[in-house]
């Protein structure tokens, strides 16, 4: 009977902690069944949470996302999709932490991040800002973007651009794909083609996506083998559609993924992520180079590192090579790397706690909200890999940026990857000098 009862109770504790919303609320439960026909071709607007169920951030969320939604029913959309459990719809539109909320507006298929805090009066507001710049879009005449249609293909329902589907044809195939630097999947169809036609939305809307994700080092292109044999007959197609990944000087290889929009991207960013090399790991030397950086990356990773003189250029190299072997570990995230030497930058230093001593430090930023954590353990892979590892997930603690904005940073020069030198003394030449003449001692006091 003891057992029975902690059994239900394990349950319910289970189901608790997954059933963030319910039929009841007027938040709506999305996944990769109802996603396309709910959101992507709806003409509402919508704000979406991409939440996990154990994430805490976003179970202290829950409350204030049911109110907001309560609030705009029948105004804008308010729905949530369990990312952890559909992990195709948050590869699909870059979700990298949780919670994350993203505002689908005109164009659907390339949403915008909400920016704005996480009460219920702060959702409200945020989203009649979205809302009333989506209808001055409209009554000037903007739209989103519409898909690209095969020829003689079927409706569309994609949300992507034309423009992201690259056109191949005989003529075109090889400078494009075979000699440009770009990875590439291509898809062989036919006009009459049924899969080739219910592919075509799902093909549009991960062009966009994929193209704005990698900023175009991943491309999806398009072939109507019927007209163009010559290269469909070089790769032996015989059925459609197919898609095959091209990589410059490798030969091409079937694509074995699924077919919608989600199992496409992420294929894609994987075929990124493998070909990119790891962001680079910068000095910071000015203000340009960590407001860029920052600015550029979701996440920008800071070492705050000792003095030359306390560790010697092998030692600084030691932790240089830590960082840039986390930066590869990590690239998918696309993050910003940056280093600095301690007292060099001290209003950084200050504004991320850091200050004076327990070097070496690290602290990661998002420029975004203004938000930072410190690394507690221990500046090596493991300890840096828990620290990344909780932060990826949302599980990390943040402090807000010093005074809500980046501090000064001042212009140095870069290390030059030599030992420290200590300054030189000023030498005095006491050979003529009586050492027991008092004037003369004064003199050279400090």
């Amino acid at each position: 009977m003891r057992s029975f009862i902690l059994g239900v109770l394990g349950c319910s504790l289970v189901l608790s902690a997954q059933a963030f919303y319910s039929a009841s609320d007027d938040v709506v439960e999305l996944n990769p069944s109802n996603f396309n026909k709910e959101v992507l071709q709806s003409d509402s607007l919508w704000l979406i949470e991409f939440y996990a169920p154990w994430c805490g951030h976003c179970q202290s969320l829950t409350a204030d996302w049911k109110k907001a939604a309560t609030t705009l029913k029948g105004i804008v959309k308010v729905g949530a999709v369990d990312a952890d459990q559909h992990k195709s719809l948050g590869s699909q539109f870059g979700v990298k932490g949780f919670p994350t909320i993203k505002v689908f507006g005109a164009n659907k298929n390339k949403p915008e991040d909400y920016q704005g805090g996480r009460t219920s009066q702060a959702i409200v507001d945020g989203a009649m800002k979205a809302l009333n710049s989506l209808v001055k879009d409209r009554l000037s005449g903007k739209s989103g973007g519409s898909g690209y249609k095969q020829s003689g293909g079927g409706g569309g329902g994609g949300a992507g651009s034309k423009q992201d589907v690259v056109e191949l044809t005989d003529d075109n195939f090889d400078k494009m794909v075979l000699q440009g630097e770009e990875v590439w999947l291509v898809e062989f169809f036919a006009p009459w083609c049924g899969h080739c036609k219910n592919l075509e939305p799902e093909w549009t809307a991960a062009a966009s996506a994929v193209m704005e994700q990698t900023k175009g080092k991943v491309r999806l292109g398009a072939m109507d083998a019927t007209v163009h044999q010559a290269v469909s007959g070089r790769y032996g197609i015989r059925g459609f559609p197919t898609i095959k990944i091209f990589r410059k000087g490798e030969e091409p290889e079937d694509y074995q993924g699924g077919r919608t929009r989600g199992d496409i991207i992420a294929r894609a960013l994987d075929l990124f992520s493998d070909h990119a090399p790891p962001p680079e790991l910068l000095e910071i030397l000015s203000e340009d180079t960590l407001k860029k950086t920052c600015e550029d990356s979701q996440l920008c990773v800071i070492g705050v590192l000792p003095h030359i003189l306390d560790t010697g250029a092998a030692g600084r190299n030691g932790y240089l090579e830590v960082m840039t072997k986390m930066a590869e570990k990590y690239k998918k995230k696309s993050w910003g790397w940056l280093w600095t030497e301690a007292g060099t930058q001290m209003e950084l230093e200050a504004a991320l706690g850091i200050g004076g001593f327990g070097y070496p430090a690290m602290a990661a930023i998002n420029s975004r909200k203004m938000k930072f954590a410190l690394l507690r353990g221990s500046f090596s892979e493991t300890g840096i890999h828990e620290f990344l590892r909780e932060l990826s997930v949302g599980r990390g603690s943040t402090a807000t940026l010093g005074k809500g904005s980046m501090p000064k940073v001042h212009t140095v020069a870069p290390w030059d990857g030599k030992d420290g030198q200590l300054p030189e003394e000023d030498d005095y030449d006491l050979s003529d000098v009586d050492l027991d003449d008092d004037d003369f001692l004064s003199k050279i006091e400090l």
